[in-house]
């Protein structure tokens, strides 16, 4: 009995050699026929639309020196016609400009009524109306001076025939330039232009030489031509040029005739041959070598494969579509502590009912069977190629060898083969235990600082009403004990009854103030938005320097404002910036207190406007200034350098002014004799807010 050889993979790959090679050259030379004619195609193609822009070009070229001829023609006709009106100045005038400009074939000079008074013709030409007179051709002149006395403007006519001696003739246009005098026509000027020349004056000798222009009319019919040689028709232009009151259609016949074949052929094919000979000759090179670098590639493909599965620490687990496990990488087998062995093979079957994964908990053997059933069936019904299927993440339970449950997020995917046909799932397997370790021990956490949190509000609220505080009550106590003494050494002083009612109208409104300070204080503490409001600078000095003037009184120091006019308008929790100036003002006096002499006692409070969106306000002392090693920690809270303060002024400050969006620093003067300057930023009233 003979058995045939099993036929190898490279037997298998050489039979369809011959068929291979000869399809490879069948379509390297069908390439190279079609690479041939498009690049013929492409190179006669290429010099057609050369020829066609150049046309295009020359044209657009002339069309603007014509309209550049006819503008400086007009300027030169306008300067005449506002020169002297005497005679024989006028005259000569005209004679040296005819002499110049060469396509205006005659001048004339008319009245309100048209009526010829000057001519002057151009020495170039015969007179023009020696064959037919002036009268019986100036229907065209008399509509377009009509046209440009209603206008106001100059104006060029329609175009009209001249017969000239000899049977010869010229095409020409009449410009009238109305002169007005109080809004009325006093006179015309009338020159008669030829297009031929004007053509003529426009075109250099070189584009002379290969085209033939003219002017011509909307029906084809020429009006006026130059040129040497007559235009073969096949590369055509046209262009409007534009004047005012009458619109002429410029056409460029080029006297080149189509591009030569035989030339760009020989070329083409030269160049085509020669590329296909060198992609001939890769190609052939690059196929014996494909074959080595085809088998090493699906090794070092595989080896790298197995590394990259074996490095992994997410568990792969593929299964077929009957449910049996078909392969798990390393990390799958570590996460739940069974061999590939143990693994491979066992899945829920519905033949095989009692043949589960080992990993699956008792419990939930029923309801993981239906789940993968459920998924199967859904798969079928939908009836969708398999790399559509989008992936699915869900949340399970494993079972470990020593009986422990935990929970793995999987992510699914089909499993397709070579053809793109689904042949099972493929599972990403990732172990949360720890996660969900770690989100329990969060979550009690952040339930200690929760209630940390709210003691150490509690803390920073009592400091902070106790700080704030101050400054009323102690202005509420100065206003007190002013009343008593009032009544107690003057009771009989007529003005006494009204110092005590304003003593008690500032204490009502420190009381009030310090109502507004514990409202600020313990919003500013939870965290709230303020309460904005839009309010003058000047209004914020004023409420501010009863009590600032009180201490101020007190160490004869020497207030001065600086503000612009009128006074910038900020938008702010009016109470809190407040307590900003009131803080920053004590703590000024304070450092001039104890180290400036009092006729060197000078706090200054200015405000200036930074841009459109801020307003800086700054509080400039005397002081001796702030120490390098104390401005670093200047902000910090319950940091300080008296023994009486508690530090959180300067904090509280800071934190108010960035929760309007501004900035606040300190600076050291130069100008004499010294001191600091505090400065912070407010938004401006009309600032639009930022997106």
């Amino acid at each position: 009995m003979n058995f045939a050889p099993f036929p190898t993979p490279l037997a298998e790959a050489a039979r369809p050699w011959n068929w291979r090679r000869a399809l490879l050259w069948g379509a390297l030379f069908g390439l190279l026929v079609v690479a041939q004619s498009l690049l013929v195609a492409l190179t006669l193609s290429y010099e057609d639309a050369r020829a066609q822009e150049h046309v295009d070009q020359v044209a657009t070229e002339v069309a603007a020196r014509v309209r550049q001829l006819a503008g400086q023609d007009l300027q030169a006709l306008q300067g005449l016609l506002w020169q002297d009106r005497a005679r024989p100045r006028r005259m000569g005038d005209e004679a040296e400009l005819l002499r110049r400009l060469r396509a205006v074939m005659r001048i004339e000079f008319r009245d309100a009524r048209l009526q010829v008074l000057d001519v002057a013709e151009s020495p170039y030409v015969s007179p023009l109306f020696k064959q037919l007179p002036r009268g019986q051709m100036q229907v065209e002149t008399e509509l377009a001076c009509s046209a440009a006395q209603r206008q106001g403007t100059q104006l060029y006519s329609r175009s009209y025939f001249i017969p000239l001696p000899g049977g010869e003739g010229l095409e020409v246009v009449d410009l009238c330039l109305p002169l007005l005098n109080a809004k009325a026509v006093d006179s015309y000027l009338v020159a008669t232009l030829s297009l031929r020349h004007l053509l003529e004056e426009a075109v250099t000798q070189d584009l002379v030489r290969g085209h033939e222009l003219s002017f011509v009319e909307g029906d084809g019919t020429r009006l006026a031509r130059t040129g040497l040689s007559r235009g073969a028709g096949i590369y055509l232009a046209e262009r409007l040029v534009d004047l005012p009151g009458l619109t002429l259609q410029l056409k460029v016949d080029a006297s080149a005739g189509r591009p030569k074949l035989i030339p760009n052929l020989a070329t083409a094919l030269v160049l085509g041959l020669s590329l296909s000979l060198f992609a001939l000759v890769i190609l052939l090179a690059r196929d014996g070598r494909r074959r080595a670098l085809a088998e090493s590639a699906l090794a070092e493909s595989l080896a790298f494969r197995h590394a990259m599965e074996n490095s992994l620490i997410t568990g792969l687990r593929a299964r077929t579509m009957a449910g049996s496990i078909s392969y798990v990488n390393p990390a799958f087998c570590a996460m739940v502590g069974f061999k590939a062995e143990e693994l491979l093979g066992h899945g829920a079957r519905p033949d095989r009912p009692d043949d589960t994964p080992p990993y699956w908990p008792p419990e939930f053997v029923e309801e993981y069977r239906r789940r993968h059933a459920d998924r199967s069936a859904r798969w079928a019904a939908d009836n969708r190629p398999g790399g559509q299927d989008p992936r699915q993440g869900f949340e399970t339970v494993f079972m470990r060898r020593n009986g422990e449950r935990f929970p793995v997020l999987i992510f699914e995917a089909p499993l397709l083969d070579a053809q793109g046909q689904q042949t099972g799932w493929m599972s990403a397997v990732l172990d949360v235990s720890d996660q969900r370790r770690m989100e329990e021990l969060s979550r009690q956490q952040q339930e200690r600082l929760q209630a940390t949190a709210r003691l150490a509000t509690m803390g920073e609220m009592a400091s902070l009403l106790s700080h704030e505080l101050n400054q009323p009550l102690a202005a509420i106590a100065s206003y007190a004990t002013a009343s008593v003494n009032l009544l107690a050494n003057e009771p009989d002083d007529p003005q006494t009854p009204d110092l005590v009612r304003q003593a008690s109208l500032r204490i009502a409104e420190q009381a009030e103030r310090a109502g507004r300070v514990i409202k600020s204080v313990h919003g500013f503490v939870r965290r709230r938005e303020q309460s904005r409001e839009t309010i003058a600078v000047d209004q914020l000095f004023d409420a501010v320097l009863p009590l600032v003037r009180l201490q101020a009184r007190k160490s004869g120091t020497r207030i001065v404002l600086e503000l612009p006019e009128p006074s910038p308008r900020v938008r702010c929790d009016r109470t809190m910036v407040e307590q900003v100036l009131l803080n920053l003002t004590r703590n000024a006096i304070q450092a001039m207190e104890e180290h400036a002499t009092a006729p060197q006692r000078l706090l200054t409070l200015r405000a200036a406007v930074v841009d459109s969106r801020w307003v800086s306000i700054s509080v400039l002392d005397c002081g001796p200034g702030i120490p390098p090693e104390v401005g670093r920690q200047l902000y910090t809270p319950f940091f300080t350098t008296r023994a009486e303060g508690m530090g959180l002024g300067l904090s509280l400050c800071r934190t108010v002014v960035e929760q309007h969006g501004g900035a606040m620093d300190y600076f050291k003067r130069e100008v004499a004799p010294g001191g600091t300057e505090f400065r912070f930023t407010l938004p401006a009233a009309n600032a639009a807010p930022e997106s």
